[in-house]
Parts: structure tokens; sequence; C-alpha cells
């Protein structure tokens, strides 16, 4: 007679197993699941960011005005950088708008446009750059919910299935292989959830997040080209 497949065994398992135990293993498959869906979102966004700034920063470094880049932005929305360029150029048009006015001899003259405040620049910017890091970071934390709450979930099931084990063994009053291996099983398969769940969340958490930094390092860097082109030229 050929022994039954793994495979069979591990869902015989789960069929027979107790309705706690369902319900966690339930649990940690929706927890599984989910984390795996917010990966593939993040990184696929992540990329994407990462794309469409080195080109915004291209069309920016090679443009002769800031309405020359503002006309890319449209098509390289993923990118951070063009929320921050934008409300840096919002902050700086809504400046220019209004000059302060000429007087003695140059009263006469046009005025030529000149920024009020950098520092209201570099404020645009900063609010910008959170709001553009709170969109990267979107259900990454998630993650590290799952990963910090899933080994305990799964330990919770292994305690009770061993629990139920022992329970069946009084019941049975043996303590033979056969009687005793199916519950220590079933218990342990909490536990392997639990991790199957866990460790993929722990390592992409930490990826994400790494890709997170660095987008912010890069956005910090765009804000003080963008304020030294704003002194350099409207100061």
């Amino acid at each position: 007679m050929p022994a039954a497949a793994p495979s069979s065994d591990f869902l015989r398992l789960i069929a027979d197993a107790s309705l706690v135990s369902q319900v966690v293993l339930v649990i940690l498959v929706i927890f599984s699941v989910v984390a795996w869906a917010v990966i593939a979102g993040r990184l696929v966004a992540l990329g994407r960011a990462r794309r469409q700034s080195a080109q915004f920063l291209q069309a920016f470094r090679t443009s002769a005005k800031f309405s020359d880049a503002q006309a890319v932005c449209p098509s390289l929305s993923a990118s951070p950088l063009v929320g921050m360029f934008q409300a840096g150029f919002a902050e700086l048009n809504a400046q220019l708008r209004s000059p302060a006015p000429a007087s003695g001899a140059d009263a006469g003259a046009p005025a030529r446009p000149t920024i009020r405040s950098l520092n209201a620049i570099d404020r645009a910017l900063l609010r910008a750059s959170s709001a553009e890091v709170a969109k990267l970071e979107r259900q990454i934390t998630f993650l590290a919910t799952t990963a910090s709450i899933t080994p305990f979930i799964g330990l919770f099931g292994t305690v009770w299935g061993i629990m139920t084990a022992f329970s069946n063994i009084g019941a049975q009053g043996s303590t033979d292989l056969s009687v005793v291996a199916p519950g220590i099983a079933e218990a342990l398969i909490a536990t392997a959830m639990g991790l199957f769940a866990a460790i993929p969340a722990v390592y992409f958490y930490n990826h994400l997040t790494s890709g997170v930094k660095a987008q912010a390092t890069e956005m910090d860097d765009f804000a003080l080209e963008f304020l030294n082109i704003c002194e350099r030229n409207f100061s």
C-alpha cells in the first residue's frame, strides 16, 4: 500500500484540527496574503518613484526655466520630487507676483523680481517633503505589525494544540506515538504558519524602509538645490 503524500497528510491535519486551531490558521493566512499584497504594491510604487525621480531630475537640471520643468510634471506624477517642486514653485510664484516697490533712484525703473522670504519657500518644500514621505510609507507599517504579531498568534495556536493533544492522551490513557504525533503535528503547524507570515514581512519591511529613506535623502538634496537656484536668481 503506497504511503500517503505529505501534502494530503498536511491537509488532513488541518481538516481534523480543532476549531480554535483552524481559526488561528485562517488569521495567519489572511495576514500573510495581505502582507504579500502590500509588499508587491509598495515595491511597484517605490520602483516607479525611483525611475520617475531620475527622469524629473534630468529634466529639471537641463531646463532653462522653472516653467520648463513644470511642463513635465504631469507625466511624472509618481515622483516625490514633482510634489516638492510644485509646492516650491507655487510659493515662489506667489512671492514674485507681488514684488517689493522700488524706491529712490530706481523708482521709475521696472522692479526686478525678488523673493521676500527664502524661509517660506523652504517651509513649503519641507511640508511637501513630509507629505511625499507619508505617501511612500503608506501601508508599510502593516508589515511591521505582521512581523511582530504573527509569531505570537502562531505560538498561541501551538500552545492550544499541545493542550488539546495532552487532553486526548489523558482521555485515551495511552502515550503511544500514534496517539501523540497527530496532536503535536497539528500544534506545530500554527508555529510554522506564523513564521511563514513573519519572515517575509520582516525582510521586506527593512528593504522598503531603506528604500523610503533613500528617497527622503534625495528629496532633501533636491530641496537644497531648489533653494540655491532661488537664492541665486531671485535674491
